[in-house]
């Protein structure tokens, strides 16, 4: 039975649990997701001999990038996947990039999937590593930030 507050089977999605991935390839669990929104431009058009409004109409659509953090793991499918659109990687593919569809899943408490959103033509732009600080105890992240051209959503059952 659904929740009609939710729509999730009764459990209320959080934002401590999402998954990244591209191209169906798991990237991993991110601590930090940002930018997952869109934006209309407004265009306005004064109607000659009506003073009481302007005609506002729909513009271009813009995203920001993504902007995804999370803690330093062992394994390399980011990297992976950024060496492939920058770099010697870019350079292999006659410098011909390659887009990618990312999708940002929320994740359940009990680990099922709940909403994803899949970003159109992503590709990677910047990555931080870690910064080291021998008088700290702080543990060591990484973040991405992705380009892309938006997003569609879509929700399991």
């Amino acid at each position: 039975m659904s929740d009609t507050t939710t729509g999730f089977n009764g459990e209320a999605p959080t934002s401590a649990a999402f998954l990244f991935e591209v191209d169906g390839v798991e990237i991993g669990m991110f601590s930090e997701i940002e930018g997952l929104e869109v934006t209309v431009e407004v265009a306005t058009y004064s109607e000659g001999g009506e003073n009481g409004f302007v005609h506002q109409l729909p513009g271009r659509m813009t995203w920001p990038h993504i902007i995804l953090r999370r803690g330093v793991t062992n394994n390399n499918a980011l990297f992976d996947w950024v060496n492939k659109t920058a770099g010697t990687g870019f350079a292999a593919n006659s410098n011909k990039l390659t887009r990618n569809t990312g999708a940002i899943t929320a994740i359940s408490t009990s680990g099922t999937r709940l909403r994803s959103w899949e970003l159109q033509d992503a590709f990677a732009v910047r990555w931080v590593g870690p910064k080291f600080d021998s008088g700290g105890n702080n543990p060591l992240q990484e973040e991405i930030e992705l380009a892309h051209h938006g997003f569609t959503t879509k929700t399991y059952s």
